[in-house]
């Protein structure tokens, strides 16, 4: 997968500890750190040189996960902070450090995860767990920044979209899967932490999927932007899918188009999914659904659905959902499971380990593309 325009993270918390070069006097030496360390036995080292502070602790997404813990960390007598943590998991984690109180981003680090409200370091354990979403010697296909012009909030605003290997050369029209971010985040974060390219390109080198297009949008609303469901599915079908229509060679018939997110882009396609069947025949909910208190309200949701159980199964090739043992949206997914089952709409429910976690969603999107357009 490569990445045509690359945009660079804020590098002002790099450069603030970044070492003293040798020359200066030995009093104004920053010590050298090197964080995160992966050891041979897939335990961590985490470092911080913070010689003022009064207490250090570490968090980490695997704790979510159920694979470890983070915690205080230790100072030595030059001032650097440390911990030691794991075996963790061949995985990708997020971190990030809190000093006397204040989240801070590992200085040394310039593996950064993307968001619209706080940023959080990255980290990989190298391993065959993580070999789907691994970096291989494979044919890699391209993921573009696309600028657009919304007419639905009168702003600029872009997405990426992912083309498979071949694309450039060829001349064949491909399906789409319209893939869905969670709060916090933007049209950034599938391709970078979740890694959307990296899987669909092992998965095309397996032969294990369909050669696809994942348009990733931004699904924030601008603040002040109003009511920001209603909002997005204006934005989605008035100005993405068109966009990406007349720029790239897609098919564009219902049964080549897929409508898939996360958290709360998982909301997003319950509320757009099912009243646009004309528009998606595969349906993907990761960690979302409706929660106990709306269970009445089902039909705002999934309501088109319940019209007509036989047609909606007819013209529903998957609705796939997904949530981890642990997740905060268990609930809402198990709530979801049981509205579908007792009106006898056709669906796929699948309980993962851990929780609310970018580690479930790598491993949802996944096993959801090798279902689609087949």
């Amino acid at each position: 997968m490569k990445i045509l325009i690359i945009s660079l993270l804020a590098t002002a918390p790099i450069l603030a500890q970044a070492p003293v070069p040798s020359s200066a006097p030995a009093a104004n030496r920053v010590p050298a750190v090197k964080s995160p360390e992966v050891l041979p036995d897939n335990r961590v080292v985490f470092r911080i040189n913070a010689p003022k502070a009064s207490e250090v602790s570490l968090s980490g997404e695997w704790i979510a996960q159920g694979r470890g813990t983070g915690g205080k960390l230790e100072k030595d007598d030059r001032g650097i902070w440390s911990i030691t943590i794991g075996p963790l998991v061949p995985d990708l984690y997020s971190y990030v450090f809190t000093v006397d109180g204040v989240r801070v981003l590992d200085p040394v680090n310039v593996w950064v995860k993307p968001g619209i409200a706080t940023l959080s370091n990255m980290l990989e354990v190298p391993g065959e767990e993580m070999a789907f979403e691994a970096i291989k010697d494979v044919p890699h296909g391209d993921v573009r920044i696309a600028p657009y012009f919304s007419k639905v909030l009168n702003v600029m605003r872009s997405m990426r979209v992912y083309t498979p290997p071949g694309y450039e050369s060829g001349d064949k029209k491909y399906p789409v899967l319209y893939l869905l971010h969670g709060s916090g985040d933007d049209d950034a974060g599938w391709s970078t932490i979740g890694r959307a390219g990296f899987i669909i390109d092992n998965l095309l080198a397996e032969g294990k999927c369909v050669p696809m297009i994942v348009v990733m949008p931004n699904g924030s609303m601008p603040r002040g932007a109003g009511d920001g469901p209603d909002l997005f599915t204006a934005e989605l079908l008035e100005n993405v899918i068109p966009h990406v229509e007349k720029h790239y060679r897609v098919a564009t018939n219902r049964e080549n188009r897929s409508l898939a997110g996360l958290s709360m882009g998982g909301g997003q396609t319950l509320r757009i999914g099912p009243s646009h069947l004309e528009q998606f025949a595969w349906l993907g909910v990761f960690s979302s659904g409706i929660p106990a208190a709306a269970a009445g309200e089902a039909p705002r949701y999934v309501g088109p659905l319940f019209d007509d159980p036989v047609k909606s199964n007819k013209l529903l090739r998957l609705f796939w959902i997904g949530a981890g043992a642990k997740d905060q949206a268990r609930a809402n997914a198990g709530n979801l499971d049981d509205i579908l089952k007792a009106h006898g709409i056709t669906h796929q429910f699948h309980e993962s380990e851990g929780g609310h976690t970018w580690i479930n969603w790598r491993h949802y999107l996944h096993d959801y593309a090798q279902l689609l357009f087949r």
